[in-house]
């Protein structure tokens, strides 16, 4: 599937695209290599809804369940679909997911390749298990919903813009 431009967003993709082995787009990411204060947050999260809404949304006709805003304080992964609700939300705290990929997260300056890497290292692990048995917030993203659709994807893949 390609993913079209509305004239509306100026050629805007997300930094990360999770597919499942049918092809279907379960979670769309965006991360910031800065600590974001809560007005910027909002807006980039409204960002990544507002492309979906007026990008995937309409080319795909299915919705996609998850989006995720990745900071260098908080993990947000919020629901994507029109009837928002509150306990499809969790927040986590980048470094207790993070600093298991890499030890020195919090001890060096993150640029955003590097911190798209880590998230992409995180959600592998969650859906494959190749560096442990349970990830860091495992029991939170399988309340949430997320979990089941990304573990033991075989196929499941993930595109970097």
């Amino acid at each position: 599937m390609d993913i079209k431009f509305s004239d509306n967003i100026p050629q805007y993709l997300p930094d990360i695209v999770f597919r499942n082995r049918n092809e279907n787009i379960v979670l769309l990411v965006e991360t910031k290599a800065e600590k974001l204060e809560n007005i910027f947050k909002q807006n980039a999260i409204s960002q990544l809804k507002t492309y979906y809404l007026q990008n995937i949304k309409q080319d795909i006709k299915k919705d996609i369940p998850f989006g995720m805003l990745v900071d260098l304080e908080e993990i947000n992964i919020f629901s994507l679909t029109e009837e928002q609700n509150i306990k499809d939300s969790i927040s986590l705290k980048t470094n207790d997911i993070l600093s298991i990929y890499d030890p020195e997260f919090s001890q060096k300056r993150i640029f955003n390749f590097h911190l798209e890497t880590l998230v992409q290292s995180w959600l592998r692990d969650l859906a494959y298990h190749w560096n442990s048995d349970r990830p860091p917030a495992y029991n939170e993203v399988a309340k949430i919903g997320l979990l089941s659709l990304i573990e033991g994807e075989e196929h499941t893949y993930i595109i970097r813009k």
